[in-house]
C-alpha cells in the first residue's frame, strides 16, 4: 500500500484539541475560515482574497477529515468553494481528493441552543462530493455479541427490551472507592471530582508545570486546546490515565496506571496490567495552516484517570467505567460513553433514563439511505 505524504494529504480535525493529539491542522485553520465572522458569505470573501490561504489549496492533492461528524455544514460548503476558487476548477472540491472519517452517530456539531443541527452531510457540498462509502463492520475493541447489540441499538436511539435489560444489569449505587474511571458530561464536574480523590491520598503533592514555548499569541490558543493542564497535580498512589499513543507502544491513549515513582526528569508508572514503565515529558505542539509549529506544550502526556468527559474519552480505551446517563442532552453521547469500554463486565451504571438515549432522526436518515461501496 502507497503511503500518504501528510504534505500532499493533510490530516485535518474537527477541534482543536483533536489537532494537537493527531499533530495535525484543524479544518478551519487549514481552510481559513477562522470563527467566520459575520457569517458564510462574508468568510468566503475574506478567505478568497487571502494569497497565502489560495497559494496552500492549490498546493495539496486532497485532504483527509478526522472526525468528521462535527464539522457544520455551513464550513463544509464554504470550504468546498474556497477550492474551487484555488483551483479555477467546477469540479466538487475543485478535483482535491477528500476523504472523510467518522461516525455521525456520535458526537455532532457544536450548535447553538435552539437551533437545528448543521450536519454537514444534509449540505449540496456533501451530496456533490461524490463519496465512495465504507463502512467499518469489526469492531477492534469490543467482541462480546451482546453488548455489541446494545451498543448498535443506543446508536440508533432504539430502547429496546436488549437495552433496558442490559442498563439495568449495570446499575448500581456508587462505589467511591471503586477505580474505574468516572465520564461527565461537563468538564467542571470532571475536573472537581479528580481533585477531590486526588485530596484524599495522604502523600506530598508534586506540581509538575508545563512548558510552553512559542508567540503568546499561539501559547493562548493551544492552552485552551493542549490535553493536559498549566499545573499536573500528581501524588504517589493516585491513579493516572494516558492522553497519546507512545510510539514505542509501552501505552496508548487510554492506557492506566498508578504513579509509583516521582523524579524531575521522569515518572515511574505501574500499569493495570503490573508493568512498570519510565515516563519521560513529551511535546504536543500547534500548527499553523501551513503546518509549521507556531507552540508547544512539554508535559507528560497523562492526567488523572478518576474522571473525564464523555467529549474527551471519544477514541479512547476503558477497562472501568462509572457513568451517570440520568440527564444526558445530546445525540451520541450515551454511545460514545458505552462504547468506550472493551468488556461489559467494566460497565457501571449510577442511573439511566431513557431521555438520555438521543439520535438525531436526519443521521437515522442518513444511514438508512447511504449507499455502501465497500
Amino acid at each position: 500500500m502507497q503511503k500518504i505524504d501528510p504534505k500532499q494529504m493533510p490530516i485535518l480535525a474537527s477541534t482543536g484539541a483533536a489537532a494537537v493529539l493527531l499533530g495535525g491542522r484543524t479544518f478551519h485553520s487549514f481552510f481559513g475560515l477562522g470563527i467566520m465572522e459575520g457569517g458564510p458569505s462574508a468568510t468566503f470573501q475574506r478567505v478568497m482574497n487571502d494569497a497565502r490561504t489560495m497559494k496552500r489549496l492549490r498546493q495539496v492533492e486532497g485532504v483527509i477529515i478526522d472526525e468528521i461528524s462535527m464539522i457544520p455544514g455551513d464550513a463544509l460548503m464554504i470550504a468546498e468553494a474556497l477550492a474551487q476558487h484555488a483551483k479555477e476548477s467546477t469540479l466538487p472540491w475543485g478535483g482535491l481528493r477528500i476523504i472523510a472519517v467518522g461516525d455521525f452517530g456520535q458526537l455532532p456539531p457544536v450548535t447553538k441552543f435552539g437551533q437545528k443541527r448543521d450536519w454537514c452531510f444534509l449540505t449540496d457540498a456533501w451530496r456533490n462530493t461524490g463519496f465512495q462509502n465504507c463502512a467499518l463492520h469489526f469492531n477492534q475493541r469490543i467482541q462480546d455479541n451482546r453488548f455489541l447489540d446494545v451498543l448498535a441499538d443506543v446508536r440508533d436511539g432504539k430502547i429496546s427490551t436488549t437495552v433496558t435489560d442490559f442498563l439495568e444489569e449495570h446499575t448500581r449505587d456508587h462505589d467511591e472507592d471503586h477505580p474505574g474511571t468516572r465520564l461527565f458530561p461537563r468538564r467542571d464536574l470532571s475536573e472537581n471530582y479528580n481533585q477531590k480523590k486526588l485530596s484524599e491520598i495522604a502523600e506530598t503533592e508534586y506540581i509538575v508545570d508545563s512548558i510552553f514555548l512559542g508567540e503568546q499569541r499561539y501559547i493562548d490558543i493551544l492552552g485552551k486546546s493542549a490535553p493536559v493542564p498549566a499545573q499536573l497535580k500528581l501524588k504517589i498512589g493516585c491513579r493516572i490515565l494516558f492522553l497519546k499513543n507512545d510510539p514505542q507502544k509501552k501505552y496508548v491513549n487510554g492506557t492506566r496506571g498508578m504513579l509509583v515513582h516521582h523524579e524531575s526528569d521522569h515518572l515511574i508508572v505501574r500499569k493495570d496490567n503490573g508493568r512498570e514503565i519510565k515516563v519521560e515529558k513529551i511535546s504536543f505542539s500547534l500548527l499553523d495552516a501551513d503546518g509549521n509549529v507556531k507552540a508547544s506544550v512539554i508535559q507528560y502526556p497523562l492526567n488523572l484517570a478518576y474522571a473525564t468527559t464523555i467529549h474527551k474519552s471519544q477514541g479512547a480505551t476503558l477497562d472501568e467505567l462509572w457513568c451517570d446517563l440520568g440527564s444526558l442532552w445530546e445525540p451520541g453521547h450515551a454511545y460514545v460513553a458505552l462504547s468506550r469500554l472493551r468488556e461489559p463486565s467494566g460497565l457501571h451504571i449510577v442511573r439511566w433514563n431513557a431521555r438520555s438515549i438521543i439520535v438525531d432522526p436526519a443521521v437515522q436518515k442518513f444511514y438508512q439511505n447511504l449507499p455502501i461501496v465497500f
